[in-house]
């Protein structure tokens, strides 16, 4: 379990992990139980540092710094497998040409574009939440992108042998129940509106999972990235509805 915990932990985040075995991809199936509870750790200290920098700086700056922040513990990953998506999945040719443009390191236009105003929206809906709500919604959002992993894996893999079809491989039914426990948790302690939030997040993940098998004829590793970052905003943006 603390093996699955730290290889977790380590995939997911750039936080020191002390471990005498290596992380390897395939092993992540295994310890997917424990991504949930590493997406609430992000959030919270995302918020944590909202926090202290709204002490410090106005606010909209502080929620630029906290975005900075939340981006940073996770090293970018989500990020740069959203912008492959950007940049494959609006290509109009041919399912073979996506998944080739989708492997290129080089990012093209809709790829910046789809970066930029990922951050932006980040940025505005973290300035925007009501006051005192940070504490809550962030862990939910973080842990909820992450819990949606889970059902991604049990979906059809475009890429046979790469990082989807790993993490499917080793992917454990025990894991659904266990993982669903911070974002069930967090849902009650908010109330209601949490419950609409993240029920529009899973709508959200199965119009994904609908779009990887038309254009590209399954899951990829960045179409993982592509769910965890807009889920993420999917909730936070959730928060900010007005007269909700």
């Amino acid at each position: 379990m603390i093996d699955a915990l730290l290889t977790a932990l380590g995939f997911l985040t750039i936080l020191p992990i002390r471990s005498k075995k290596e992380i390897r991809v395939e092993g992540l199936g295994g310890s997917a139980g424990w991504f949930p509870y590493i997406g609430a750790l992000i959030g919270a200290l995302a918020a944590l540092a909202l926090f202290g920098f709204s002490i410090i700086f106005p606010r909209l700056l502080a929620a630029a710094l906290a975005a900075a922040v939340w981006i940073a513990l996770t090293g970018g990953l989500h990020l740069d497998g959203l912008a492959d998506c950007f940049d494959g999945l609006l290509y109009p040719g041919a399912l073979e040409k996506r998944l080739e443009i989708m492997k290129d390191p080089r990012h093209g236009t809709f790829a910046g574009l789809g970066l930029a105003l990922t951050i932006l929206v980040k940025i505005i809906a973290l300035y925007s939440l009501p006051e005192g709500m940070a504490w809550l919604v962030l862990p939910l959002a973080s842990a909820t992108a992450r819990w949606l992993l889970l059902p991604a894996g049990k979906q059809p893999n475009a890429r046979p042998g790469g990082l989807g079809s790993m993490f499917s491989a080793g992917l454990q039914n025990s894991a659904f129940l266990w993982g669903a426990l911070p974002m069930a948790a967090l849902t009650a302690l908010i109330g209601w509106q949490a419950l609409a939030v993240v029920a529009a997040a899973h709508a959200l993940a199965w119009l994904v999972f609908r779009l990887a098998r038309a254009c590209l004829g399954g899951m990829t590793g960045d179409v993982y990235g592509l769910l965890v970052e807009m889920s993420e905003l999917v909730i936070l943006t959730g928060f900010c509805v007005k007269g909700l």
